[in-house]
């Protein structure tokens, strides 16, 4: 039972996430309505703080650039679902954690609040099942996570040793 629950869990959490993306594309890409409520409301938001435009449609977290990350994340956990490309799938999380962690800190922290477009806290509910499948889809490929950041610590501090090492002394050198 164990066996099929890490064999499908990360299929239906890759399933489930690249769907609600892309329907959430249809939004974003568009400019709708709801969408410029959402990012209107957090754009006056960080106004307030001296950060008016980062959520403006050319500012750093538009809808067009939140929308990319997840179109990319989307297309990573789909490529995911065939064997050889399953590390995709890793990658796919880390991007759907990221972008969900500031959706549902944003929904929980500021004005935007849960139910921003009178959905019943539908939208809301859609991020939180994103970030939890994803964090869920991290914890089955753990592996898989820990060699890619491993990879990434290489990329930035080469020749770095993983591990601590053992000192060797004269003696032990010589036997060797």
């Amino acid at each position: 039972m164990l066996a099929r629950i890490k064999t499908y869990a990360p299929i239906i959490f890759s399933l489930i996430a690249a769907a609600v993306f892309l329907d959430s594309l249809r939004y974003k890409f568009t400019n709708a309505v709801e969408t410029q409520v959402i990012f209107g409301r957090l754009d006056a938001w960080a106004a307030s703080f001296g950060a008016g435009g980062l959520f403006a449609q050319t500012g750093l977290f538009s809808q067009y650039v939140i929308g990319s990350a997840e179109l990319v994340a989307s297309v990573l956990f789909l490529l995911g679902l065939f064997p050889a490309l399953r590390r995709l799938q890793t990658l796919a999380a880390l991007i759907a954690v990221a972008v969900m962690s500031g959706a549902v800190s944003f929904h929980l922290f500021t004005p935007l609040g849960i139910d921003p477009n009178n959905d019943g806290g539908g939208l809301f509910a859609m991020a939180v099942t994103v970030w939890l499948g994803s964090l869920a889809l991290l914890i089955f490929r753990r592996e898989t996570l820990f060699s890619i950041l491993g990879g990434i610590r290489e990329a930035i501090l080469p020749g770095v040793d993983r591990a601590p090492s053992s000192t060797v002394t004269g003696t032990q050198a010589k036997a060797v």
